[in-house]
């Protein structure tokens, strides 16, 4: 089965074009001011347009309000949206139903109990990710914090369908950790990164390679 990419965080066009020349199959952009990452409406949909119909546009939320997606939807052209925050099965049914857009429900995982937990999404989500929890600071963010978790806790999962795997991925551990885990697609966000909220364009060609030639 072949192993997609969704590049995250994504806040200029030469990094939507390295992600989408290069092969990814997710664009993401993030609606949430605290992230050094969070784009304004103008931008944003400067970049969905740039990134074109071939890929699949995904807008980022952390426990968003409906008049955010509204207002956010009406003014981007985005095809997905991903829930990262603590949205309950009941609140992603509502959104996909309510928007008539497909759902992404990103789960933290630290335990083993975190991944039968996340079993509670499947009849709701159409795709499930798998991050590491945030660290326990005041400042962390619900993602994009270079952070991993064991990946031995999804080995035995026997996981339904396709999911995607976050975390602390980069160039240089992605094929093994898609060896491992046997994740369908992948996430990145700070792995092709310089600096928190400044993607590398270069990093993201060497990233989908890396997945491409595993």
């Amino acid at each position: 089965m072949e192993t997609t990419t969704k590049i995250c965080g994504l806040n200029d066009v030469a990094s939507v074009r390295a992600a989408v020349d290069g092969g990814a199959a997710y664009v993401g952009f993030v609606f949430f001011p605290p992230s050094p990452r969070s784009l304004k409406l103008p931008l944003a949909a400067d970049l969905a347009r740039a990134a074109g119909t071939g890929v699949i546009r995904v807008g980022l939320f952390v426990n968003p309000e409906d008049d955010l997606l509204k207002e956010t939807l009406d003014a981007v052209p985005l095809d997905m949206i991903q829930l990262h925050g603590r949205e309950t099965p009941d609140r992603v049914a509502e959104v996909k139903s309510r928007f008539g857009k497909p759902v992404m429900k990103a789960c933290g995982v630290s335990t083993g109990e975190d991944i039968r937990a996340a079993r509670a999404y499947l009849p709701v989500a159409d795709r499930i990710l798998f991050d590491a929890k945030p660290p326990k600071r005041d400042d962390a963010l619900p993602g994009g914090n270079a952070e991993s978790f064991d990946w031995s806790l999804l080995t035995s999962a026997d996981w339904p369908g396709r999911w995607m795997l976050a975390g602390g991925l980069d160039a240089d551990n992605v094929a093994s950790a898609i060896r491992q885990t046997r994740a369908t697609d992948v996430d990145v966000s700070s792995g092709v990164e310089d600096k928190p909220g400044r993607k590398n364009p270069e990093k993201i060609r060497l990233f989908l390679k890396a997945v491409a030639g595993r």
